[in-house]
């Protein structure tokens, strides 16, 4: 018989959807695969305030299908304008998490904080209202090589920042070491992570071993295969610290496949498939649900989902391609196939 397994529906507490046509095809996406999303704030420009954040959330709102239970999360992105009044407004609004880029870290960072120790009254403010500070949690120094970003980030910036602040609520997003995993499982209960399903699938190796593979990149980057197992064991452990979010970003293929290409991979249309093969490998398909469907909910103080998917255990190929913008756009493994299938 073909095994099935019935879990309540997940969440994506990490992705980016881009805007203006582009949500054409990101928000049906996630549609099809969950019930809420924490949506980054990252565009260009940047959505700073409650007002942009608000017009955001419309516009994505627009695009969503018909009986679909959808329901985007939007973000701030933390400035160095920001203020606790804008916080406070934002709170009111419904907004409840602000994204913490490292100044030019990442793809659309350039309006990202310089330093973190000058924003002490703005998570203050964060930690007395309940909202979450969302971290990409890498060095932007550039003499820090990028292999070691994320452990110089954890030592050098967020230590201080949950000293300091022992009531604020923090997520460090995709994680990639197996030193982040330790820094995590250690730390007070108000420090957890996302876990994507790249750095779950593949090492370095994947995307340096016999050429570039142009559609592995992301950041933070990949990290070595003791890396991708302690992540995989920290998933699959049934900790509730650790929890789904995606950071699926959608490029088109020829500005991945250029000279200076751009980071991120598109994995929304099998997201859930992807954490599944990962499950199944190390027999944890049990553990799925937790990870997927409930950890995130509970740490962002939300309710659980009460409706339901089933997966099979039934093979199905990844497509080489979607047709995006006036271009296309290749999710990760394109032409490889996974052997679970959502219903």
């Amino acid at each position: 018989m073909t095994q099935t397994i019935k879990i309540r529906q997940p969440d994506d507490f990490h992705v980016h959807l881009r805007d203006g046509d582009a949500l054409k095809l990101t928000v049906k996406h996630a549609a099809a695969q969950f019930n809420r999303i924490t949506v980054m704030p990252n565009l260009q420009p940047p959505v700073v305030n409650t007002d942009e954040a608000l017009a955001y959330l419309a516009r994505i709102q627009s695009h969503i299908p018909q009986n679909s239970t959808l329901t985007p999360l939007v973000t701030l992105y933390l400035t160095d304008q920001l203020t606790t009044d804008e916080i406070t407004k934002a709170h009111a609004a419904g907004v409840k998490a602000i994204k913490m880029y490292p100044h030019g870290v990442t793809t659309n960072s350039e309006h990202g904080v310089r330093d973190s120790d000058g924003l002490d009254s703005l998570f203050a403010c964060m930690a007395e209202l309940g909202m979450l500070l969302l971290v990409h949690g890498e060095s932007a120094k550039p003499d820090i090589d990028i292999f070691h970003r994320e452990a110089t980030f954890i030592q050098e910036t967020l230590i201080g920042i949950l000293q300091r602040h022992p009531k604020l609520r923090v997520v460090m997003e995709h994680i990639t070491t197996e030193k982040a995993v330790q820094f995590v499982s250690q730390a007070s209960a108000q420090l957890a992570a996302t876990i994507t399903p790249q750095h779950l699938l593949a090492n370095r190796n994947h995307l340096l071993s016999g050429g570039i593979k142009p559609h592995y990149y992301c950041l933070p980057i990949l990290k070595k295969e003791s890396d991708r197992r302690a992540l995989l064991q920290a998933a699959t452990s049934g900790n509730p610290k650790f929890f789904l979010g995606t950071d699926s970003a959608p490029h088109t293929t020829e500005t991945k496949e250029s000279a200076c290409g751009c980071a991120g991979c598109y994995t929304m249309p099998y997201a859930i498939e992807y954490y599944a093969e990962v499950f199944d490998s190390v027999g944890k398909i049990a553990q799925l649900e937790g990870f997927s469907s409930r950890f995130g909910a509970e740490f962002y103080h939300l309710p659980v989902n009460t409706n339901y998917i089933v997966l099979e255990k039934t093979p199905q190929a990844i497509a080489q391609h979607f047709a995006y913008l006036d271009s296309a756009i290749t999710p990760l493994m394109a032409g490889q196939s996974l052997h679970w299938t959502k219903r």
